[in-house]
This record gives structure tokens, C-alpha cells and sequence, in this order.
């Protein structure tokens, strides 16, 4: 088994696309390409040769490089099963409970329909990495553009049971407005405030927010929150169950 270097690249407005590289084998994964040339070129300044490319959905600022990228590298392109007629120049189609190796870095595969029908994260445990695309923000999860709440429920949980020290590698930077949606709802939320804060500092200094932990998101991301009472009073959903609890937040997100 290998651990993973992970180098975050800034593309379009706010998407992040990664180049995972196994420090034994030297593969290398781009995850969710938006674009290929900063890719490529940035590939090529750290002396990386991309191997692979892990895709976790179907959106186009997600996989809009595949066929670029492939063409000049000759990587493979692994994506979700479910979205296999939806994903360019997919080779490996990968689904819940899949193992799939990097090199000698090894990625567990989480099925986490909601955002999209077929989305996927990459989990690779040696590393504390986790590739979550659209399904997991930093104080925010994805709009259900395919899914529903139950769906996005049980994907965020799946989520929720991985160490806490696991590092977040989101696929936008949404984290400042998350966190002002966030105190809306969550206002009571003393951790929340404190990183609310924070956040604007990285931000006012142009510094990523992204990765975060999942010890974080579980403290103050209130789409984790869902199952939290004190979370449910402050919406006036007091005794509700989970689900019902995260439809109210997300709807009102989609309305903020």
C-alpha cells in the first residue's frame, strides 16, 4: 500500500480538480477534470505522468477534460458504473464496494447517489483522502439535481462513518457562502461561528478553503448536522427524524 501526494488546481470560477500521485509508483489521477490544459500543465511542472483519471460524475465542469487529457497522456478513465453512458472515454467502471488501485495506493468506492443518479467517492484510507465531488462540500452538500432527500441522507451517512481525521477534497469553493447560509440555520453552533470567521479571513487572503476534515464538517456542516437535536429545535423541527430534518435545510440552501 501506498499513501498518495495530492496537488489542488484552481480552474473555471470555483472548481478544484486534484492530481493524486502514488508516491511508490509514481501513477498519477486526475480527479474530475473541468478542463485539460492547466491540468496537463501542471502535471508536467511537477514532473507527474498522469496515468489515470477518477471520475465522480457526469457533470461537465467534472469531466469536461476526459477526452483531452486521454488523448494526450493515454490514461485510463475510471467512473461510476451507473453513469457508465454519461462519462466521456470511461475504461473502469467502478460501483459501491469496489476496490481500485492507483499504483499501490488503493481506493475504496462509495455509491453516493443524490446530487446526480450514478455519483461516486473515492476513499483511500492510507492517505485520509477522500475524492467526494459535488456530494460533499466544505459547510455544504450538492444540490439534488437527480435525487432525493432520503438518497442524499444516505449518502452523506455513509460519509459521516469515515474517520474524522479525513481530509475533504471537495470539488468547489463554496465555503464562505456555505458558512453564511450555515448560521442560518445552525446560529447557535459555537464551532460554526468560530470557523465562519476563520473562513473569512483564508478567503479575504485568497487562500483555499478546501481541503477540510470530516471532523470539522461533522462539528458544523449542517447537512451532517441533520441528526442533531439541537440542530432540528433551531428550524423548529423538534423530534423529527434525520431525513425530514435535511430536506428543511436543503430547501431552504436552494432558496438562500
Amino acid at each position: 500500500m501506498s499513501q498518495l501526494d495530492v496537488h489542488q488546481i484552481p480552474v473555471l470560477n470555483d472548481n478544484y480538480v486534484y492530481l493524486a500521485r502514488c508516491r511508490v509508483s509514481g501513477a498519477t489521477a486526475v480527479v474530475d477534470p473541468a478542463v485539460a490544459p492547466p491540468i496537463l500543465a501542471a502535471a508536467e511542472r511537477l514532473g507527474w505522468r498522469i496515468t489515470h483519471i477518477l471520475n465522480t460524475h457526469h457533470h461537465g465542469d467534472h469531466v469536461g477534460g476526459n477526452l483531452e487529457i486521454q488523448r494526450a497522456t493515454g490514461c485510463t478513465i475510471v467512473g461510476p458504473k451507473a453513469d457508465r453512458g454519461r462519462i466521456p472515454g470511461i475504461d473502469v467502471e467502478v460501483d459501491e464496494g469496489d476496490s481500485y488501485r492507483l499504483g499501490e495506493a488503493q481506493a475504496e468506492v462509495f455509491f453516493v447517489p443524490g446530487h446526480t443518479r450514478g455519483h461516486i467517492a473515492y476513499w483511500f484510507a492510507e492517505s485520509d483522502a477522500l475524492f467526494c465531488g459535488d456530494t460533499l462540500f466544505a459547510l455544504g452538500c450538492g444540490r439534488l439535481f437527480e435525487g432525493t432527500p432520503q438518497q442524499m441522507w444516505n449518502s452523506l451517512s455513509k460519509l459521516k462513518a469515515l474517520p474524522p481525521s479525513a481530509r475533504v477534497y471537495c470539488a468547489h469553493e463554496y465555503t464562505q457562502a456555505n458558512a453564511r447560509f450555515a448560521l442560518t440555520v445552525d446560529g447557535a453552533n459555537a464551532r460554526l461561528k468560530a470557523r465562519s470567521g476563520e473562513i473569512d479571513r483564508l478567503r479575504a487572503a485568497g487562500t483555499p478553503t478546501v481541503p477540510s476534515t470530516l471532523g470539522e464538517e461533522l462539528a458544523t456542516n449542517p447537512f451532517l448536522r441533520a441528526d442533531a437535536p439541537e440542530l432540528a429545535a433551531q428550524i423548529g423541527l423538534v423530534g423529527a427524524d434525520p431525513v425530514t430534518v435535511f430536506a428543511e435545510v436543503r430547501a431552504r440552501k436552494d432558496a438562500f
